[in-house]
C-alpha cells in the first residue's frame, strides 16, 4: 500500500495542498495545470468572477467537454463494432459459399 504525500497545486492565485499517492503526483500536477489554464481562459472572458464562481464555471465547461468527447468515442466504438460485425458476416458468407479445396 503506498502512502500519501502532500502536493502543492496552484490555481489562479491560490495554492492548495492535496494528498496523493506518489505514482499519481505527475497526473495530478498535469490536471491542475490544465484546470488553471481553463480557469484563466474563463476569467479573461468574465466580469471579475469570484474564485468560487470561476471554479464552478470551469467545472461545468470541463464536464461538458468530457461528455461531448465520451459521446463521440461511444459513437466511434459503435461504428467499429458494426463494421466488424459486417466484415464477419461477409467472411462467413464467403467461407460458406466457397468450401476449402483439398
Amino acid at each position: 500500500m503506498s502512502s500519501s504525500e502532500p502536493v502543492a497545486l496552484r490555481l489562479i492565485d491560490r495554492e492548495f495542498l492535496i494528498a496523493c499517492a506518489p505514482e499519481e503526483r505527475d497526473g495530478l500536477l498535469e490536471a491542475a495545470g490544465f484546470l488553471d489554464r481553463k480557469m484563466r481562459e474563463l476569467r479573461a472572458n468574465a466580469k471579475a468572477p469570484s474564485f468560487e464562481r470561476l471554479a464552478v464555471l470551469t467545472a461545468i465547461s470541463v464536464a461538458h467537454e468530457f461528455l461531448t468527447l465520451r459521446k463521440q468515442h461511444d459513437g466511434q466504438e459503435q461504428r467499429i463494432s458494426d463494421g466488424l460485425a459486417a466484415l464477419r458476416s461477409k467472411l462467413d458468407a464467403a467461407l460458406e459459399s466457397d468450401p476449402p479445396k483439398r
